[in-house]
């Protein structure tokens, strides 16, 4: 375990502290800690900051309930920041965005493909309604149209799958998960939800069956 007092601080004592999703891996915001508030991040459990606008600790989510459970703390080769992965209650950024880094400033066109960034496609969809958008249709015709839609690709999906037809199956369970997504931005339903769901049922079976003697 990294020694903690080896950390080194700027003059103003503070040591950057760079949030990502631990399940994601998605960079959430920058912040920065200093002694106390590390202190406090590791006794809590609960990511807690030291506000350079207002000159004080900063716990987040503290008034928005948008709280960042700590999964772990990593300092850099340097030992000069850090990097805190964190399974996060709700947007990270004061204005309601998942992330804080939404401002493209350039582009290559070879970001890799995610969920989260289909999901945040759809929900501009929802917004802006582009014409001659497929995805803009379903909004338009409105939730008894995309649960329709999510019931045929379902069906679609059991009878690729009792086929034995893998490849039919991956393009068919494609199609599921898009209209699934088109129903939860539908819904306001965030993918952080369904995690949060999915990881309570996360669980190891400890039960033993119990044979009868004869």
């Amino acid at each position: 375990m990294f020694d903690r007092d080896k950390l080194k601080y700027d003059s103003r004592g503070l040591i950057p502290a760079i949030v990502t999703d631990a399940e994601s891996g998605a960079v959430l915001m920058l912040a920065y800690m200093n002694r106390e508030s590390l202190e406090i991040s590791l006794r809590e459990g609960y990511t807690c900051f030291w506000s350079r606008s207002r000159n004080e600790l900063w716990r987040k989510g503290e008034t928005s309930g948008n709280r960042q459970r700590i999964v772990s703390i990593t300092a850099d080769c340097d030992a000069d920041a850090l990097l805190v992965r964190v399974v996060k209650a709700g947007p990270a950024c004061h204005t309601g965005a998942e992330s804080c880094f939404f401002n493209e400033v350039y582009a290559s066109g070879e970001e890799p493909f995610s969920l989260g960034g289909l999901y945040a496609l759809l929900l501009g969809r929802k917004r802006e309604r582009p014409e001659g958008s497929y995805t803009t249709y379903l909004f338009e015709k409105g939730r008894d149209k995309i649960l329709k839609k999510v019931g045929e690709e379902c069906t679609e999906v059991i009878i690729a799958g009792k086929a034995g037809d893998r490849a039919e199956t991956v393009y068919e369970l494609a199609d599921l998960a898009y209209h699934a997504l088109v129903l939860m931005a539908d819904m306001d339903i965030t993918p952080d939800e369904v995690r949060a769901e999915l990881a309570k049922r996360h669980i190891i079976d400890h039960k033993v069956k119990q044979e009868k003697m004869t």
